[in-house]
């Protein structure tokens, strides 16, 4: 079969023949329809973050595909069933997994880094892994709620705990950070929309956002434009969908006494925040990693019947052949979300 390898950081992906994979006892065979371009990989290729497995190794999270081939056990899917395959793969025995956290899974695998991904024309996985897709989503641009859909559920239901009412800050809006403002707007919330880029400053309005700032024309900062958009309070909630020290800081100062904030977005930098004020006004700052699996058929379901938004999010498509076109277009903010079609 033809896959993108990823062999060391700073390199193009190399569109080549690679070993077809054979599913075991439980595991299925997948026909990769499409996988979503996602700044994880750029963290591999551009920023030099190690994979769990070594290279060369297949990249890839976001995928939907159709079953070409069933292992011997498994009963609950079979052969022609169109699937998404989440993003990473919990072990369901751990202590998180037993206590319902099985995206912090202490075994989790990720395609594209434990495992090789579906930037390829065939991919396996855990049988009891994959979701059913309705036809009612279209199988290329449904593959983004692997992880780009999914991933703002969580973080908005979850970890952000939105509720009817509560002003929320969304920090960065390109491909999660639209779609946390999309379900934050679903769960009741009013939202305020910050990035540097009109277009998907515009984008987070047709999506629910209340109001917009873009910081590059904020000259009295973003907290004080946050407390103007709130009578003085500040916000409930703030989430950084970026993962920038920066942004993080800042997206904390926009918080009213008791406010969250919760980070998406990924650094492996520290950041320097004020101690004093998160014990004495009671500040909460929460990690939010991926989704559970038993969030996925929700999320699925909010899709199927036009909830959210999903296709329309896909701006721009590309061929396996053209994939590293396709990372140029995602390191450069172009678009909303772009995802690689299997030819």
């Amino acid at each position: 079969m033809r896959a993108a390898v990823f062999y060391e950081a700073h390199a193009p992906l190399r569109v080549q023949e690679w070993p077809d994979p054979t599913p075991n006892h439980d595991e299925i065979l997948v026909r990769v329809a499409a996988c979503g371009l996602c700044h994880t990989d750029l963290h591999y290729i551009d920023h030099g973050v190690p994979t769990a497995k070594q290279p060369p190794l297949v990249l890839g999270h976001e995928a939907t595909g159709i079953i070409a081939q069933v292992g011997e056990r498994v009963t609950n899917v079979k052969v022609g069933d169109r699937v998404l395959l989440p993003a990473v793969l919990p072990c369901g025995s751990c202590f998180a997994c037993r206590n319902g956290r099985e995206n912090i899974c202490l075994h989790l695998r990720m395609f594209g880094n434990d495992v090789d991904g579906a930037y390829a024309e065939y991919v396996t996985a855990p049988a009891r892994d994959a979701f059913i897709l309705p036809d009612e989503i279209p199988l290329v641009e449904g593959c983004i709620i692997a992880d780009a859909v999914t991933t703002p559920y969580h973080a908005v239901k979850n970890r952000a705990e939105v509720r009817p009412g509560d002003t929320v800050v969304v920090y960065g809006c390109g491909g999660v950070g639209l779609n946390i403002v999309q379900f934050a707007n679903l769960a009741g919330g009013i939202v305020i929309a910050i990035d540097i880029a009109e277009e998907k400053l515009e984008h987070a309005l047709r999506l629910g956002a209340t109001a917009t700032i873009n910081p590059k024309q904020e000259g009295a900062g973003v907290a004080k434009a946050v407390r103007r958009l709130t009578a003085g309070a500040g916000a409930d909630i703030a989430i950084e969908a970026i993962g920038n020290p920066a942004t993080m800081k800042e997206a904390f100062s926009t918080l009213r006494p008791g406010g969250r904030l919760v980070v998406v977005g990924y650094s492996d930098h520290e950041v320097a925040l004020n101690a004093g004020r998160v014990m004495y006004r009671e500040m909460e700052i929460r990690g939010s990693l991926g989704c559970r699996p038993v969030d996925y058929p929700r999320v699925i379901e909010l899709a199927r019947t036009g909830r959210i938004e999903v296709a329309s999010l896909v701006t721009a498509r590309f061929p396996l052949a053209e994939i590293n076109v396709g990372l140029d277009t995602l390191r450069a903010g172009r678009g909303i979300r772009s995802v690689v079609v299997m030819e």
